[in-house]
């Protein structure tokens, strides 16, 4: 498969699971996911900081001062009928009590109390019944309001209070940490459909028809957007009592002022330690929820609320598919350093971009959007190291295999740069050939695995020769071998290093023959041929290429051993190389020459010098001159 299909293939798949778990967590599955978001929601809210919420609505906290003071809790209802006297005097735009009146108390107290609501605008509380700890939904229902949670009853307050107010379920839906993060508006049972308290106290503090569309509430001609289940989302300003707040002990000690109830929402709750309901938020552990409340009442009175509605939920459905198949195509597209860095830019971004939105009202889901981008991405970025572990190890063997026929400068060069001598290259080099004498004589009578060996250390002596010198083997001829000194770009030293590899080889095969059974090493000799010039470098062959050397310098190089032969000596060097090599002989070594002669195949003369150890001279040195 190439790469592009596994690519391909890549993307699809990771697009199919960002669309799976978002369709797995719309449809209720993936729980685990809202407590994430949970906290990914406080961690954000922490982020915005504290805000100044409008001041529309007023807390009346019945809280641990007044329940000192009256010495119960619930407090007696004669003690509520005076608060709530107390207030309407102050002439609010609804009086909305957080209290469930479910319960007959003394005759006098529930009277007086019943008495006092009919004389202002009341808002009471209900409560939801439901059959399980959960809120449930029966699949059989039809239409927009089959999203409602499905309550067994409604607990009412007693119809003589009921008849003198209005009345809204004051249930609140909690996440998996605990904390309500949203408000569900509408409640239902099999016949009957009611109002939340705080879309009750908003639509009478508003007094503004409400019309219940398929997707949102209007308040009048004002559009209040719900999640899909018809839940108000909520957002807190700020810890507890940010929302503003005077405690029900003003009232009885005189000292409530005007200015703190008149024409705004008052919300009567409990806020008393062990008495109410707390909840945690973002800003602290324990927060009433009459402050929960209030602040769904604010949102609706306000419209500061945070959005999540059916557009933002499909936002949210593009982001769990197109975030993860942006990061992984990043990763595919780079695989190295840019593409990871590339990456975590659209991450870091996508991060930004949520948190300016959560910060501006609009509440996008991060969990999800987390599980669908994190594991492909993760699984993707752990298969291309995988397979980059595989590529190094396999690149490693290709080099190491190319070392075994190119010298190491050859092969950095060729790894650099591919196209190297692609088309061929005239420059001055050194060449240098060496021959063993008598080993086709040998092979004739020599077992073919002794003869492999012999062969094999031979060649191994040539190639440390070659390396340590700093020049290539271009070719292991049978029982020779050809090295160039010049690539992969000409040196000026390249005459004087191959001199050096020549009278190097011709110590090292000389020891090595002489190491070897005399039935083997009496019968073989060397002759080496060095010739310093201008070469035609370049690659031969198609699917299988080497580099190779071409022109008059190899040719007068390879005849230079058999004019070495015949002047009984086995290192043959050129005036043209000792000249480049700039030599002047060595203190073990002894030059004899010059010697004008033709080579085979060249018309015109070649000045030749012959290179000897000083302390095994040939019988024809006397013959010569000595030149140290």
């Amino acid at each position: 498969m190439t790469r592009r299909v596994q690519i391909l293939v890549a993307l699809v798949l990771t697009a199919l699971w960002g669309a799976g778990i978002y369709a797995a967590h719309a449809n209720g599955h993936l729980r685990f996911l809202d407590h994430l978001e949970a906290t990914l929601t406080d961690l954000r809210t922490q982020i915005r900081g504290v805000q100044a919420p409008p001041d529309l609505v007023t807390i009346v906290a019945i809280d641990d001062t007044v329940v000192k003071r009256g010495g119960s809790y619930p407090l007696p209802r004669a003690d509520l009928a005076r608060i709530v006297d107390t207030i309407v005097q102050f002439k609010p735009k609804v009086v909305a009590i957080d209290l469930l009146l479910v319960d007959r108390s003394a005759a006098i107290g529930d009277a007086t109390l019943a008495n006092t609501l009919a004389t202002g605008p009341m808002v009471l509380a209900a409560a939801a019944i439901f059959p399980s700890a959960s809120e449930t939904v029966e699949s059989s229902s039809q239409g927009p309001l089959a999203v409602l949670p499905q309550a067994e009853r409604f607990l009412l307050p007693l119809p003589a209070f009921a008849d003198h107010a209005e009345v809204g379920v004051v249930n609140v839906a909690t996440g998996q940490s605990g904390s309500p993060l949203s408000i569900p508006m509408l409640f239902r049972t099999h016949d009957k459909v009611e109002l939340s308290f705080p879309l009750r106290v908003a639509t009478r503090a508003l007094d503004k028809p409400l019309t219940i569309a398929p997707d949102h509430l209007m308040l009048g001609d004002r559009a209040v957007p719900t999640d899909t289940d018809f839940a108000l989302p909520i957002t807190y300003y700020g810890p507890r009592r940010t929302i503003r707040t005077v405690s029900a002990q003003s009232i009885f000690d005189g000292t409530l002022s005007r200015a703190a109830i008149e024409n705004r929402i008052v919300v009567i709750g409990a806020s008393v330690a062990g008495g109410g309901d707390f909840y945690p938020t973002p800003f602290d552990s324990l927060m009433p929820g009459v402050e929960v409340i209030s602040t769904a009442i604010t949102h609706l009175i306000a419209g500061d609320g945070i959005v999540r509605d059916r557009k933002v939920h499909i936002a949210d459905a593009l982001a769990a598919v197109l975030l993860p198949v942006l990061l992984v195509g990043l990763l595919a597209w780079r695989r190295s350093a840019l593409g990871i860095m590339a990456a975590a830019a659209v991450m870091i971004a996508w991060a930004g971009l949520n948190l300016f939105a959560f910060t501006h009202g609009v509440w996008l889901n991060a969990a999800t959007t987390l599980a669908a981008a994190v594991p492909p991405v993760a699984i993707f970025a752990g298969v291309q190291l995988w397979a980059g572990g595989r590529r190094t190890q396999y690149f490693a063997a290709k080099s190491r295999s190319l070392a075994l026929f190119q010298a190491p400068a050859v092969q950095e060069w060729l790894a650099r740069d591919p196209n190297f001598l692609s088309k061929p290259v005239r420059q001055d080099a050194a060449v240098v050939f060496i021959d063993l004498s008598g080993f086709t004589a040998l092979s004739e009578r020599t077992d073919p695995d002794a003869l492999r060996d012999l062969l094999k250390a031979f060649h191994a002596l040539i190639d440390k020769a070659a390396v340590d010198c700093g020049g290539m083997v271009t070719g292991f001829l049978g029982d020779g071998a050809m090295l160039l000194f010049g690539l992969p770009h000409a040196m000026p030293d390249d005459a004087a290093r191959a001199l050096k590899c020549s009278i190097d080889l011709h110590r090292g095969v000389e020891r090595w023959i002489a190491s070897l059974p005399p039935a083997i090493g009496g019968q073989l000799g060397f002759k080496i041929g060095a010739h310093f010039g201008p070469i035609v470098a370049s690659r031969l062959g198609e699917s299988h290429q080497h580099i190779t050397a071409t022109g008059d310098t190899v040719n007068v190089a390879s005849r230079l051993m058999e004019v070495a032969a015949q002047n009984d000596a086995r290192l043959a060097l050129t005036d043209t190389l000792l000249d480049a090599a700039d030599f002047h002989g060595t203190p073990n070594g002894v030059l004899t020459g010059p010697l004008l002669t033709q080579v085979r195949g060249r018309s015109g003369v070649v000045t030749v010098w012959f290179w000897r150890d000083r302390h095994r001279p040939s019988q024809a040195t006397a013959k010569a001159e000595m030149i140290d």
